[in-house]
């Protein structure tokens, strides 16, 4: 009698034996290296299915790697600075170092029980000393360099939270996390210099041949490198001239207005003079600049009353303040070509505005329903009509040259990043300042600027402005009385290079010689929601780094594997306002078919949506390994969707794949491969042999060029499935088991990525040799010789329908295949010889006979 399968001892037995033997420890090694990395995540505290898709794809990777004779290194970290710590320390009235590390090790605990082959001795926190004391030493090389300086700039406020957001954390015009309304302010800011190196970053996108498409454009469109013309409207009875900016100048002919951003000098300048201006720009100063939000947002403007010569038809056109011009963009100005810019569109239509076709193209349904954005052929143009884009860019600048200071200019859409923040919980910026020498770097021995310890955050939070004592310091350079910079770096600062870090760990230097024999990275793994900050972000520190000789690799990850989201149904009643209050899956009643909350209420089913906590669709991963075993989830989170896209939670699924460990350990436990290969074997012995060779050939693709585990796993099981029974059982024949062994064999080692847990324990009985586990074991070769397959399935057709199939030989004739096809019982039923007019038959696939 089998043993009954346990997940609670199988896994805590094979966990046990990891860390005892420190298996996944990353050493020097003559194998050739692989470096696998999941993004860190921020230490909640909590894991959520999300975190678990993306670490168990990694895991996968990382253990196939090993069994293929690689020297893998699969660290994990903490991305610990930031606002969401502070934010909880708060709500929980403790310091966010206490809570961080809290956090880290219940989160460490809960990544150990799923069973993930990480090598604990480099892990880090980034809010640690050790960790971010490099970082403000690099911080010195670049101010050294020249690529950091601080100037005063507009940026998104939260008054809440009270620091600066990025355009992209501001949604319809409030905080991504406070909900507050977003105030526009001017201060001073830190910015590195990453504008210096858009070419570069644009140029090595092409060399990424591992990345997503949909990524790499993603990052091509936000360094939006565009080439255009930069020249000059003169204003009406002014002396002044409108600079403007424009990529396509063969629609001149087609501008109707231009337009100015809220900032720009010349809506400036209307302020005093004019109130309906004063009020447009104070009621819509504060509306996100983000290009995604403004490309939905509605189209605003205001007339100024000026008007600007256009510079071929000498018309007067109407200068417009509008709210989706960007200041920091071009000149903060642009020529409005309605007919073909649809955003230009848009606002003409809002404001009556006239409408000028001046190009035609294969596409051309007019302008009258929106614009004509294609390139053609010049119409309405004068002496440029008939000219396509290329010309009439050359003929229209050489025009403008001679008489509007016209000049060809490069832009770019990327801003130098800004880093500064202004909270507590984040790496002090390693500045001094002083009266006499202004900002002063700190002195390398005097590194890391740690943070003032604090029991507790008020509910207001704090920034480093309130600790006097820690801000008084002398200056470096004369010795008066100075003060620390008070603002901390933004959280991209840390995760910009963690990656190095882990390969190069050292107390004595930021990244130790050790990192070249890893980096880069080859294989990393994390959402599509970080295509472009963080990976642009990495991809810059990681030229910097490489610039200072840091490292030797230029770029820093060559395959990126994005995974879906983790999906979920949500549920919601309504109140008497028609305003939605999410519930817990849990809490609801099933009367008759019809979904009631406690309150009798009736409950209206949303859908699939992201898992969330404002939704309440969220699923604690802890729940299901209590219940299922860690590696009935992992099994689960590689079976139901290829890891590109998004997965839907079903726990009846899962409860299949729990089935699925069940069967396999029933299938496994109890037996021993010590059976000899045979010298001979029959038909039923040579077809599943095939079939686990067949099995091993299609897996190690799925494994190495598609990640494709959802297959693999289908594989397995059709696998098992093709087993016969005669096979299984006690008084099966010595070449019948010794094929149900290879199977099994086979079948282990391809789940062991996958299910690492009970393929060990199966394994450490299954395997009479004992000399190694699992996990130390090679990947098994497949014989090219026993896949070939010397039959094939013949479809038999009668008048073009099926109406049987037969497994052929293929040493037989035409004539004996015909006389096989003719005999099948359900054939013979739709048809009479002497009723055949033809036969048609493809080699190795079917037969037809047309009567």
């Amino acid at each position: 009698m089998t043993e009954a399968y346990n997940p609670k001892v199988v896994e805590k037995a094979a966990q046990s034996f990891w860390d005892e033997k420190d298996s996944f420890a990353a050493k020097e090694s003559k194998k050739p290296k692989y470096y696998c990395l999941s993004m860190f995540p921020y230490p909640s505290g909590k894991l959520h299915m999300g975190h678990v898709r993306n670490y168990t794809i990694g895991d996968v990777i990382s253990r196939f790697k090993r069994m293929q004779g690689f020297n893998v290194l699969q660290p994990m970290g903490w991305d610990s600075f930031g606002l969401p710590a502070e934010n909880a320390a708060i709500e929980n009235d403790v310091s966010p170092k206490e809570w961080t590390i809290q956090n880290i090790d219940a989160m460490r605990g809960q990544l150990k029980s799923l069973g993930f082959s990480y090598d604990w001795n480099r892990e880090f926190a980034t809010s640690s000393p050790d960790y971010y004391k490099w970082e403000q030493s690099f911080f010195n090389k670049l101010f050294d360099q020249g690529l950091i300086y601080k100037k005063e700039s507009e940026v998104n406020w939260d008054p809440v939270d009270e620091t600066v957001l990025a355009n992209e954390q501001v949604i319809d015009g409030k905080g991504w996390r406070s909900g507050a309304t977003i105030e526009k302010k001017k201060i001073d800011q830190y910015f590195i210099k990453i504008t210096d190196y858009a070419d570069k970053l644009l140029e090595n996108i092409q060399e990424l041949d591992g990345w997503p498409n949909q990524v790499k454009l993603m990052q091509e469109n936000w360094i939006g490198k565009s080439k255009g013309l930069e020249f000059n409207f003169q204003i009406k009875d002014h002396n002044d001239a409108l600079r403007v900016f424009t990529t396509r100048p063969d629609t001149i002919f087609g501008a109707t207005y231009c337009a100015v951003a809220m900032d720009h000098p010349l809506a400036i300048s209307l302020i005093e003079s004019n109130p309906k201006i004063h009020d447009f720009i104070k009621n819509n100063k504060n509306i996100t600049t983000s290009e995604a939000a403004i490309a939905t947002q509605e189209k605003l403007g205001m007339d100024t009353g000026l008007k600007a010569i256009h510079p071929f038809t000498r018309e007067d056109i109407p200068i417009w303040i509008a709210n989706f011009i960007l200041m920091d963009y071009g000149t903060g100005a642009v020529m409005c070509v309605p007919g073909h810019d649809q955003r230009d569109w848009e606002f003409a239509k809002k404001y009556s505005i006239s409408i000028k076709q001046v190009i035609e193209s294969d596409q051309d349904n007019g302008v009258s329903d929106g614009a004509l954005e294609d390139k053609g052929i010049l119409i309405n143009s004068k002496q440029f009509n008939g000219l396509d884009f290329d010309d009439a860019f050359d003929s229209i600048t050489k025009e403008l040259v001679k008489t509007n200071d016209a000049e060809v200019k490069t832009n770019f859409r990327l801003r130098d990043w800004g880093i500064s923040r202004q909270r507590y919980w984040g790496c002090p910026i390693p500045i001094i300042h002083c009266d006499d020498c202004g900002p002063v770097k700190v002195p390398e021995t005097d590194l890391p600027v740690e943070l003032p310890e604090i029991d507790n955050i008020s509910s207001k939070g704090l920034n480093l402005s309130t600790f006097s004592d820690w801000m008084a310091v002398k200056c470096p350079k004369c010795s008066k009385d100075a003060t620390r910079e008070t603002d901390t770096f933004d959280t991209f600062f840390e995760s910009s290079w963690y990656f190095a870090r882990f390969a190069g760990i050292s107390d004595k230097e930021m990244i130790s010689k050790e990192a070249s024999n890893w980096l880069p990275v080859d294989q990393y793994v994390g959402g599509i929601e970080h295509a472009i900050l963080h990976l642009l972000y990495a991809r810059f520190f990681n030229i910097l780094m490489h610039e200072n000789k840091l490292i030797h690799n230029e770029e820093p990850f060559t395959k990126l594997l994005t995974q879906g989201m983790v999906l979920a149904d949500a549920f919601y009643v309504l109140d008497e306002a028609g305003n939605k209050t999410w519930l817990n899956k849990d809490s609801l009643d099933d009367k008759n078919g019809e979904l009631l909350d406690n309150s009798g209420n009736k409950v209206f089913k949303d859908g699939m949506s992201k898992m969330s906590k404002s939704k309440l669709n969220g699923v604690d991963p802890k729940e299901m390994i209590d219940k299922y075993g860690a590696d009935t989830v992992r099994l689960y989170m590689m079976f139901t969707s290829p890891p590109e896209q998004t997965l839907e939670w079903s726990e009846n699924a899962i409860e299949g794949s729990y089935r699925f460990i069940k069967r396999f350990w029933t299938l496994v436990e109890g037996r021993s491969n010590n059976i000899e290969e045979p010298s001979a074997f029959n038909k039923d012995e040579e077809t599943l042999r095939r079939k686990s060779h067949q099995t091993l050939k299609k897996v190690l693709k799925d494994y190495e060029e598609r990640n494709s585990f959802n297959t693999v796993i289908a594989a397995v099981m059709e696998l098992i499935n093709a087993i016969p029974e005669s096979f299984k059982i006690e008084d099966a024949s010595e070449s019948q088991k010794y094929c149900l062994n290879e199977a099994i064999e086979f079948s282990l080692k391809i789940l062991s990525p996958i299910a690492p847990h009970v393929t060990l324990e199966l394994w450490s009985k299954f395997n009479s040799s004992k000399d190694k586990s699992l996990f130390e074991t090679s990947w098994p070769e497949f014989k090219e010789n026993l896949i070939l397959d010397d039959n094939f399935e013949l479809i038999i057709q009668v008048n073009g329908k099926v109406r049987g199939k037969e497994k052929i030989e293929k040493t037989l004739t035409e004539e004996q295949i015909k006389s096989i096809a003719l005999s099948n019982e359900n054939v013979s039923k739709h048809i009479q010889l002497d009723n055949i007019k033809k036969v048609i038959y493809v080699k190795e696939k079917l037969i037809n006979f047309v009567i």
